[in-house]
């Protein structure tokens, strides 16, 4: 189970690619050690671990946030579309079409639900197109056009999450990075969340998702690696990856619920077509 998001596939198209992958935090810190990853155009690939595994490390080598934490790419490479990013500035990286969601639902409290849209779109080409980014975020999660005056601090932990995820979409990216989208969310809210993670990926955007939780992240993705303090411990195709018994035994809490899951599965996918409709008259 080597092959797939973790190792690649040279014949394929690759979005994003991640190459023996070093990072490291001050002079001791080794964070990842020798990752590899690639994303397809159009893909989902999901990347599981527990804490401290190196998942938020590894988006913020590929969106150009380590510095800001005090870390570095000490060995290693990450390309987009073929163009080697890890030694720009996240603005660039943010202009070439990668846009980044950090975990915790860091939205500008004190500003309202239209100004958070607002600022994601700023690097829009044109106005043509922040109002086309704007319709599809409307489209996708309808309470922020109904609460569009509000701040975004009064919002419930769900529609942050929704708008942090909207905001970013502001600026039609082509690949899409969200870090524990789920993290701290009521489970119904957790799943809508999922159903519009596979709806993005339907309208043409390319995600990673970094999460702990692995039911969500392996029913809407399409790859998946596990990453074990720093290094990809497990890859390959997401349907696989949950029958592996690591997974079922560390991320999946045991044999029985994970089969449990998987025929939950079923139903779910049956039902994406209706989740986007279901969406429209969600209102948190």
């Amino acid at each position: 189970m080597e092959s797939g998001a973790g190792e690649g596939n040279p014949g394929n198209s690759v979005l994003l690619s991640v190459r023996d992958l070093h990072v490291r935090y001050g002079r001791s810190v080794i964070a990842l050690h020798g990752v590899h990853l690639d994303v397809p155009p159009d893909g989902v690939v999901a990347v599981l671990g527990s804490n401290g595994a190196g998942k938020s490390t590894l988006l913020r080598a590929v969106s150009g946030t380590l510095r800001m934490h005090r870390g570095a790419v000490s060995g290693g490479e990450v390309r987009y579309r073929d163009r080697r990013i890890d030694r720009l500035d996240p603005a660039a990286i943010v202009h070439l079409g990668v846009v980044g969601v950090p975990e915790g639902r860091q939205v500008f409290a004190r500003m309202t639900v239209e100004e958070n849209l607002r600022a994601g779109g700023i690097g829009a080409a044109s106005a043509r197109g922040r109002a086309a980014a704007r319709r599809r975020v409307h489209e996708l999660f309808p309470v922020l056009a109904d609460r569009a005056r509000q701040r975004a601090g009064l919002l419930s932990g769900g529609e942050q999450q929704m708008l942090a995820i909207g905001r970013a979409l502001m600026s039609s990216p082509e690949l899409l990075l969200l870090d524990e989208p789920s993290l701290g969310l009521a489970p119904k809210v957790v799943d809508r969340i999922g159903a519009i993670i596979r709806e993005i990926h339907q309208q043409g955007t390319a995600v990673v998702l970094v999460e702990q939780n692995a039911v969500m992240a392996l029913r809407v993705a399409e790859h998946a690696v596990v990453l074990e303090v720093g290094r990809v411990a497990l890859s390959g195709p997401a349907a696989e990856l949950s029958r592996s018994e690591d997974v079922q035994r560390l991320y999946l809490g045991g044999h029985a619920e994970s089969q449990a899951a998987a025929q939950e599965d079923a139903a779910l996918a049956a039902s994406t077509r209706s989740a986007s409709r279901g969406l429209s008259r969600w209102t948190g």
